[in-house]
């Protein structure tokens, strides 16, 4: 299996990934992980989302962020950034949601149950349908990244301690003289994060040696990223990316949908990580507290290792 051609982030085959053979899968997982290591992220091709399905999927969020602010200000959690995120001074042009468990049936219900009280099917199936599928995306990816580094023994515990957070986001175009900043540079504090957008382009990733590239999506797929989580989990071997947002455009709204995993419980860095090579970097840490670690840090919109100074060794 080998990356399509693309000079700057990695495009992989879902295909490569989901039929290689015993013999090619070792090669596979090596490429995925090595992805993950040098650009923190690759681009995922899903031949499964159609056209037609990216399309019903972002029209559903078109309506859903067209509902009153008093509606979406319901979206409330006690997990932080797991709710509504909206109408902040510095930040004028993003709005967000969150849908916790967003495969569950029952879940998403509620969620489109207090947004729309006399109730939105067509909503609820096509959203937790398409969780469905990216949570199988995910699991792929990282049970991979889990046989590559020779740990797959731990992947059924991991398994079970998944949480996934779908996050819908919308971008206005900037007015005037309004920042582009649509968010800013920042890691995510997921263990993967799974992105895909409508057509309109602003995603931006910086590599290890400081240059920003904007992320071109090709057809039918998605941008696989690691989170802070991710690389505490790997010792330091999974490189967490900066990311933001940039509307460039005068004319267009932006609309993006990402798939959070995060783990209830602690996340035990595995011992075969540690060795002569790579000394420990990192404890063994509660993602949640993580979060709540982050939103009240004063540093938080600064550029700097917040997991080190959570967990760091």
């Amino acid at each position: 299996m080998g990356f399509l051609e693309q000079p700057k982030i990695p495009v992989i085959d879902m295909v490569d990934i989901k039929q290689c053979t015993s013999s090619s899968r070792a090669l596979a997982c090596s490429e995925v992980r090595h992805a993950l290591e040098e650009y923190g992220c690759f681009l995922v091709v899903c031949d499964a989302v159609t056209k037609e399905v990216s399309r019903e999927v972002f029209d559903a969020l078109e309506t859903l962020f067209d509902l009153p602010l008093e509606t979406k200000v319901k979206n409330t959690s006690d997990k932080a950034y797991h709710g509504y995120v909206g109408q902040i001074p510095f930040l004028p042009l993003l709005e967000g949601m969150g849908i916790e468990h967003p495969t569950s049936v029952n879940a998403v219900n509620s969620f489109t149950n207090v947004m729309w009280p006399s109730g939105n099917d067509n909503f609820c199936k096509m959203i937790q349908s398409y969780a469905k599928l990216v949570s199988e995306i995910e699991e792929a990816v990282r049970k991979m990244v889990f046989e590559s580094y020779g740990v797959q023994r731990y992947h059924e515990s991991y398994n079970e301690s998944v949480t996934y957070l779908l996050r819908v986001m919308k971008y206005r175009p900037p007015n005037g003289g309004e920042t582009k900043m649509g968010s800013i540079s920042h890691t995510d504090k997921t263990f993967i994060s799974i992105l895909s957008q409508n057509q309109v382009k602003g995603l931006e990733v910086k590599t290890k040696d400081n240059r920003w590239i904007p992320v071109e999506y090709p057809p039918s797929s998605f941008l696989v990223m690691a989170g802070d989580a991710f690389k505490a989990w790997s010792n330091d071997r999974v490189h967490a990316p900066y990311h933001r947002v940039v509307m460039e455009g005068h004319e267009y709204y932006r609309y993006s949908i990402g798939l959070f995993t995060y783990h209830k419980g602690i996340v035990v860095v595995p011992e075969e990580l540690v060795d002569d090579e790579h000394s420990r970097k990192f404890n063994s840490f509660d993602h949640f507290g993580y979060l709540d670690f982050y939103d009240n840090d004063s540093l938080f919109d600064q550029e700097y290792c917040h997991i080190k100074s959570y967990c760091g060794v």
